[in-house]
């Protein structure tokens, strides 16, 4: 199937490619570091821990970044989806990026809150102290890590979810829809 919707050639901007970029690399390296940590567990204690503040200090810049996207996004919204899809698909778009900035907003908050409540403090990337809103509470830090990894898990899902949905666009129905973001 092939669509010619104007609307789908419609290409964002290209500050919102460049963040859109930016936080997919910084989610991927996110990602792979978390996986490193919670499943190769480094011995050296101090690799760890470095390992640990790196994860930590992209997923706060994660959130900074987000915060700018959105402001972003505020002033300079998405161009229109083609006009072609169904409703259903059109509502699983909007709530997968609903989804995503919301977790890429709550995610990182909850993972610092966690480290928090282990009773490790964040130096953003080794330099700049970061406040701790909460001291050492090894329940809540056991509750909060759970949930930033099932938010982990369904973030991959997410991403997974937006990657196929982008790839259908571009090599099934080949609407232009994947080169509104390249």
């Amino acid at each position: 199937m092939q669509a010619s919707s104007s609307a789908a050639t419609a290409r964002y901007d290209a500050v919102s490619r460049g963040i859109h970029w930016v936080t997919v690399v910084l989610v991927l390296a996110t990602a792979a570091l978390g996986l490193w940590i919670a499943h190769a567990r480094p011995e050296d204690e101090a690799f760890k821990l470095a390992l640990y503040n790196l994860h930590e200090s992209l997923g706060a810049t994660i959130w900074l970044i987000t915060l700018i996207r959105l402001a972003w996004r505020i002033r300079h919204p998405a161009p229109p989806l083609p006009a072609d899809l169904g409703a259903a698909i059109r509502f699983i778009a909007r709530a997968n990026h609903a989804a995503f900035y919301l977790w890429l907003l709550t995610m990182p908050v909850v993972g610092f809150l966690a480290t928090n409540a282990w009773g490790f403090p964040l130096r953003w990337f080794g330099l700049i102290p970061l406040p701790s809103p909460v001291g050492t509470d090894i329940p809540l830090a056991e509750t909060l890590t759970l949930i930033h990894r099932l938010m982990a898990w369904s973030l991959i899902g997410m991403v997974l979810l937006h990657t196929g949905a982008a790839l259908w666009h571009g090599f099934i129905r080949r609407d232009g829809t994947l080169r509104r973001m390249l």
